[in-house]
């Protein structure tokens, strides 16, 4: 793994965040010139498929991504310098998603010269993850062709996550009317976005998943008013939500619409809940091997992947977006034999 440990340390040295990952993927593509393999590029995205490809196999697509958030306020160390101190490895990137990102490389180079595989592997370093853009993974799936599994790389402790919560935004106003503070005028907008919020803190969505549980809004922003004596006729919040795969997040719109008087407008509904079925030949090998399955309440590029898919890599989400993030190589290790085991002899048709 020496050889991708040095690849990780590359990557942290650059910054990568969101929509500028242009240096990230720069190193990755010279890592498959310098490795003789033929690769894809689109925008800041880079794929390439094994050496020995056969029509009519299934195709497993190997994938994670290459941008970061902003460094974190709290750093006592530099977030671009790839450090190693007692086997750990700290750095910007390094856990969420470095480390599962060059241990899926590493994974894809082993099979990649083998015949015969029972399956074709595609490996795909992707961008704007972080903030569920466009231009990654999603951009590049109609260029893969058709596509049996994914095996997303994030940090999971090896763990596989079978089913991904949706997200989805919306922003809500209250109307009010406008008035003097001192007198009984108006109709204060803050008073009914607060009735509003009070009925979202209090819902219920009927059903329940075993997997991902129950559907979780949470008000996360809140505006309004201009000056001291006026009494606001807007109120605008804003609501997280993380849907279970029995709403899409078209009807957990309806319904949040039906319950509050505020205009409720979503962001996007692309980001719907996903899964795979607990019998899928890759949930039942990760169990023979004595992998934990959990349904994940944070989102990544599983969203945008309309086919089964299972979040899985070497590392701890806990560790994602906080300050002097890092990773244990010895995880990486580890988990480069459960990718390989998993892997081995997978038979999906």
């Amino acid at each position: 793994m020496d050889k991708y440990i040095n690849l990780l340390k590359s990557l942290i040295s650059v910054s990568s965040l969101s929509r500028n990952e242009q240096d990230a993927a720069q190193i990755i593509r010279n890592f498959f010139t310098e490795s003789k393999v033929r690769f894809d590029s689109k925008v800041n995205n880079t794929w390439v498929r094994n050496q020995f490809w056969k029509e009519g196999l299934p195709v497993v697509l190997l994938n994670s991504h290459i941008d970061t958030v902003k460094p974190a306020s709290g750093y006592t160390r530099n977030p671009f310098s790839p450090d190693v101190e007692n086997g750990i490895l700290y750095g910007l990137g390094s856990n969420d998603a470095g480390g599962p990102l060059v241990t899926l490389l590493a994974v894809f180079m082993y099979f990649n010269s083998m015949e015969n595989l029972p399956f074709n592997l595609i490996y795909a370093a992707t961008a704007e993850e972080e903030i569920s853009g466009t231009n990654g993974l999603e951009s590049i799936l109609g260029e893969l062709g058709t596509l049996d599994l994914a095996i997303v790389g994030e940090p999971t402790k090896m763990q596989m996550a079978i089913a991904e919560k949706g997200l989805m935004v919306l922003d809500c106003t209250a109307h009010g009317k406008s008035g003097h503070a001192a007198r009984e005028e108006g109709e204060n907008a803050i008073y009914k976005a607060i009735a509003d919020i009070e009925k979202i803190r209090n819902y219920k969505f009927e059903k329940v998943s075993d997997i991902l549980g129950a559907v979780k809004m949470t008000v996360t922003i809140l505006n309004s008013g201009s000056q001291h004596n006026v009494v606001p006729d807007l109120c605008s919040f804003t609501v997280d939500v993380r849907t279970n795969e029995f709403y899409s997040n078209q009807k957990a719109c309806d319904i949040i619409t039906e319950l509050v008087d505020a205009d409720v407008v979503p962001r996007s509904f692309r980001l719907n809940s996903s899964g795979i079925p607990v019998a899928h030949p890759i949930v039942q090998r990760g169990i023979s091997l004595g992998l934990s399955y959990y349904g994940s309440p944070t989102t990544s590029d599983q969203a945008v992947i309309p086919f089964p898919s299972v979040k899985i890599g070497p590392g701890d989400s806990a560790r994602s977006h906080t300050a002097d993030e890092y990773i244990l190589i010895s995880e990486m290790e580890e988990g480069f034999k459960i990718y390989v085991d998993l892997l081995t002899n997978l038979q999906l048709r």
